[in-house]
């Protein structure tokens, strides 16, 4: 009956009959793989693409709805371009927040590097992903139906401190929402992209009449630049993150204390 030889076995007599055949075989294994490595694209670069195509689809419908509404007479009303913002925020939070996160907002990027939820070197490519997206949007706007509402870009229509107060305001309940239903295991993480929806919703439908309820510097950057309407901008590009801090700062600061043990009692 013939030996039985292992693989481990008959792997180590090859070697030992054309050694400088195993070498090559080896060489080529490791060249394919280096290939493979080097032909995969990076998680991150994953994430900036699906930041850029949310950021994106914020843009071109909310401001788009803004833009119909123009050149419609007011058919889709502020109701329905406050709801329109809403309902294509918990879109693109369904859509990409397993890919990404869904930030889909500079400022809420930020929130959440100040708060350690999100590593400070991917800071950037998050932020220029989503400036890309908002200005895409913007040029498929302008190419689509013209200029109409000078592009859905955010205005004061009040004061300038009235709308940064504001535009400070809203992004901080903005962001105070996020972070409940985004960090905290205790919330219902089901409902988030609901949550975060109806919070841009609602603060569209009270304040956009005033400061136009940007809350996201990219949303209003998009349009400005396409549009070329650089009037008061510096408000949204300013307020949104400094409410996105302190609302970070301040969510960690009382979920780090609920979750203190309380001393015992005699």
């Amino acid at each position: 009956m013939a030996d039985r030889i292992s693989p481990s076995r008959a792997g180590l007599r090859q070697g030992l009959q054309n050694p400088q055949g195993v070498r090559e075989s080896q060489q080529q294994e490791q060249l394919e793989q280096f290939g493979a490595s080097k032909s995969r694209p990076s998680p991150l670069l994953a994430a900036c693409v699906a930041e850029g195509i949310g950021t994106f689809g914020l843009v071109f419908a909310g401001c788009g709805a803004i833009m119909v509404n123009a050149i419609s007479g007011g058919q889709v009303t502020h109701v329905g371009v406050g709801l329109v913002f809403g309902l294509v925020i918990a879109a693109m939070i369904y859509a990409t927040g397993h890919l990404s996160g869904a930030h889909l907002n500079p400022a809420v990027t930020l929130g959440f590097v100040l708060a350690r939820h999100f590593p400070l070197r991917r800071m950037a490519a998050y932020w220029l992903a989503q400036c890309i997206g908002a200005l895409a949007a913007a040029i498929c706007l302008r190419l689509l139906l013209g200029d109409a509402a000078r592009l859905g870009a955010t205005l004061p229509s009040g004061s300038v401190w009235q709308s940064f107060g504001l535009e400070a305001l809203l992004t901080f309940f903005l962001m105070f929402v996020i972070m409940a239903v985004a960090t905290d295991t205790r919330a219902v993480g089901q409902a988030a992209a609901l949550a975060i929806g109806a919070t841009v919703g609602l603060e569209a439908l009270f304040a956009g009449p005033i400061s136009g309820a940007s809350m996201n510097p990219a949303r209003s950057l998009g349009p400005a630049v396409v549009g070329e309407t650089w009037t008061s901008l510096w408000i949204y590009l300013v307020a949104p993150p400094i409410g996105a801090m302190l609302a970070a700062l301040c969510y960690r600061w009382l979920r780090l204390t609920s979750l203190a043990p309380s001393p015992s009692r005699p």
